[in-house]
Order: structure tokens, then sequence, then C-alpha cells
């Protein structure tokens, strides 16, 4: 197998933003729902090294040295107490959306970067730009990526937590119990091919819906 050391070099600064940005609208979110938790943790800061997970940094950097691959990693999630929010089944679904919803944003912000920094070859364009383009079409991608994965209806993801705040409470406690056992579901979804079947062309249509917003706003 071939390793790509400049593919690392490339993803390892939007991955960082990803990341960062991903866990600090959690935290952001549940402080002003009224649970200071993250803040009291000192997680509301835009240092990566307060987000990194070591094992979802390894995961990134391995899969980002694999030629054609897509980058895939984790952080270190902030916590959120429940029972400080105001209304904690309404307020947790604007805490557990708030992450996928920043990394949509970051997407649309890296979207409009590049199309103003221009085509690789297109008029205008600096041979300099060239590795900028290559971190903002990788901020893209990683982006959309993770909104689209971490939206997976599948507790502890946080598409799980945004189910859990839509059901009634019956249905709800059903979904929460599957909790414990679904990072494990998860793996074995990945290992059979399931997820990267779903992730993989929802996050080409989310990538492709950003871009054309981006083109619109650009004109």
């Amino acid at each position: 197998m071939n390793f790509d050391l400049g593919q690392l070099a490339i993803y390892a600064v939007p991955f960082l933003l990803a990341i960062t940005f991903h866990e600090l609208a959690h935290g952001w979110v549940a402080r002003l729902r009224g649970d200071r938790t993250a803040e009291m943790q000192g997680r509301l800061t835009l240092n990566p090294l307060s987000h990194l997970d070591p094992a979802g940094t390894l995961a990134f950097i391995l899969t980002s040295l694999i030629p054609g691959g897509i980058a895939f990693g984790w952080a270190k999630p902030v916590p959120v107490n429940y029972f400080n929010l105001e209304r904690p089944k309404r307020d947790m679904i604007f805490v557990a959306g708030a992450g996928p919803g920043a990394n949509l944003l970051l997407a649309f912000a890296a979207g409009l970067l590049y199309l103003l920094v221009g085509e690789p070859g297109g008029s205008g364009f600096h041979p300099l730009w060239s590795p900028i383009t290559l971190m903002l079409r990788a901020a893209i991608g990683v982006n959309a990526m993770l909104a689209v994965f971490n939206l997976i209806p599948l507790p502890p993801l946080d598409g799980g937590r945004v189910l859990v705040g839509l059901l009634p409470v019956r249905a709800a406690m059903a979904v929460e119990r599957i909790e414990p056992y679904g990072v494990m579901i998860l793996f074995l979804l990945i290992m059979v091919g399931i997820v990267n079947q779903v992730v993989g062309p929802l996050t080409w249509v989310t990538i492709r819906f950003v871009m054309r917003l981006a083109v619109a706003v650009v004109g």
C-alpha cells in the first residue's frame, strides 16, 4: 500500500478546523441554552489541542495517507449536562445539530473562498495559490463528510441525539437504549460497507449543493 504524505499535509489544517468548530458549536449552543459545562471545562476555545482525541487523530492520519481515500477522524466530545438545559428534550436537538451545522457553514465558506481564489489553470490564477486551493477543496470535502456522517440517526452520533429529541417519549427512550451499543453497531456497519454506501453519495450531494449555493452568492 502506498502512502501519500502530501495528502496528509493538505488535509491536516481543514481537519483540525472542522473538528474544532464542530465541538465548539456544540458547547456554544449548550451554553446559550443554559448549560455551562463545556465552558467550565475550558472547551469553548478555538485551540484544536483541547478538542483532539488520540484515537480519532490517529484514524485521520492513517486514512489521509491512503491515496484516493477519504480522510476520516473524530474529536473529543464536548461535555453537555442534559439537565442543565432550559428545555432539555427540545434544546438537545439544537445542541446536537449545531456540530453538523457548523461543518456545513465551514464547507460553504471554503466553497466561497475557492471560487474567489479561482480554479487552477484559470485566468488570473497564481501558481502560489495552488496549495491554498487544494486545502480549500479538502475543507469542502472534510466538512461535508463530517456533517453527513454525524447526522446518521444512531446514538451517540449527533443524528441519534436529534432523533431522540424529535421522537415521542417512549420511542425516544427505546432509541436511547441503543446508545451503549451504538459505537459497536456503527463499527459493524462501517466494516460491511453500509456506512460508506450511504455517507459517500450523500457527501457528494452535499458538496454539490454547497458549491451551487456558493456560485449563486459569488454570481
